[in-house]
């Protein structure tokens, strides 16, 4: 199996070291397992979309505005 290093802060790896019991190499390869699933999901539905890149940053703004609205 290949071998990736992983830059943490000091603190959150002095966190790290007080939890024994969990493999962090393991999160470490199942949240990277999550994100290639997520980017993948979105490349399919990117390649369908008749959205420009425009269209689809004004649409992303309309919903951040929208969310605001609602929650603040």
């Amino acid at each position: 199996m290949p071998t990736i290093t992983l830059s943490v802060p000091e603190d959150l790896k002095r966190e790290m070291d007080e939890e024994r019991d969990i493999n962090w190499s393991e999160v470490a390869r199942a949240a990277i397992k999550t994100k290639i699933s997520q980017l993948k999901i979105l490349k399919a539905i990117s390649a369908k979309s008749k959205l420009t890149e425009k269209d689809a940053l004004e649409l992303g703004r309309k919903i951040n505005k929208s969310l605001h609205e609602r929650y603040a």
